[in-house]
């Protein structure tokens, strides 16, 4: 008779097990109970606010606060900026990404290895924030949604991952797709793209959510306030010693919720990112792990 495999061969096993699962419940109690009183406290009155330290569901609620703020001209042009530019960001890092990678992946290109060496150096090294203020600046990109997405155009880290992937995928499709007459681009579009779902999915999210959340771009590069991000929206209100009347000058003057319209911006904030992941989670782990291993 086929002997029934233990799972727990000893008492420290399944002490350790105990541990993993105690610690990791305290780290997302810990990571999550901060995001829960920020959404109480978007539907709590300002009382309520001012007068309970902590707390996870309010006595009253009350919706002030989201009405208020998609009522506003500054704050709903700051959305659809973020989502525009988050959008068209996203394609342009990844289809940068993409079509540099994939040659790099090819150990017959010429100077393959300078280009190499020259992508790991910016891992290390970098321009600085004043030099790159710079290079914006002379390019005529200040005040432009263009000084948001192109200094930061290619991720190298992401680009080497990338184009690990690439190399693993099967040369012998590629072969069979070039003697079907296929040039260097149509098997780049036909047989690698459709193989790379995956790592597409996994780093559109990354780049995604780093031009979402990215405010240090709006705040050195754009000066006209009707040009600001909701990240930096976000940034101004909740900045120590911020005067949330001033920031949102541009609004009529009516009383509102201080504190509750910080809590609501951020979590409109941060709702969005949370809304797409579920879609790309079957692809993110796969995605994660796939092309992790280096030459």
């Amino acid at each position: 008779m086929k002997q029934r495999v233990r799972y727990y061969d000893s008492v420290g096993s399944r002490a350790f097990d105990v541990l993993n699962v105690v610690f990791l419940t305290g780290l997302a109690v810990v990571t999550v109970l901060p995001l829960l009183y920020v959404l109480a406290g978007s539907f709590a009155t300002e009382s309520e606010i001012s007068s309970r330290p902590f707390f996870l569901w309010p006595h009253k609620f009350v919706t002030d606060t989201y009405h208020y703020i998609f009522s506003t001209d500054t704050f709903v042009r700051a959305l659809l900026t973020t989502v525009g530019v988050t959008a068209v960001g996203t394609v342009i890092q990844l289809l940068l990404t993409l079509t540099m990678a994939y040659p790099l992946a090819k150990k017959f290109l010429p100077g393959r290895a300078l280009v190499l060496n020259l992508v790991i150096f910016t891992l290390v090294f970098s321009g600085g924030m004043i030099p790159t203020y710079l290079v914006v600046r002379d390019l005529g990109l200040l005040d432009s949604y263009w000084a948001l997405v192109l200094p930061l155009a290619i991720n190298p880290f992401y680009l080497i991952v990338v184009k690990s992937f690439f190399q693993e995928l099967p040369e012998a499709l590629e072969e069979a797709a070039r003697i079907d007459g296929c040039n260097e681009l149509n098997v780049f579009l036909r047989i690698v793209l459709p193989l790379s779902k995956p790592i597409i999915a996994t780093f559109s999210l990354f780049y995604a959510v780093g031009i979402w959340n990215d405010y240090m771009s709006p705040l050195l590069y754009i000066d006209d306030s009707k040009k600001w991000t909701l990240q930096m929206i976000v940034r101004q209100l909740t900045a120590a010693n911020a005067d949330s009347a001033n920031v949102l000058q541009q609004l009529e003057t009516v009383t509102f919720p201080e504190q509750g319209l910080k809590f609501a911006v951020v979590v409109v904030a941060t709702l969005p990112i949370l809304f797409f992941y579920p879609f790309l989670q079957k692809h993110f782990a796969k995605g994660v792990l796939i092309g992790s291993v280096k030459e």
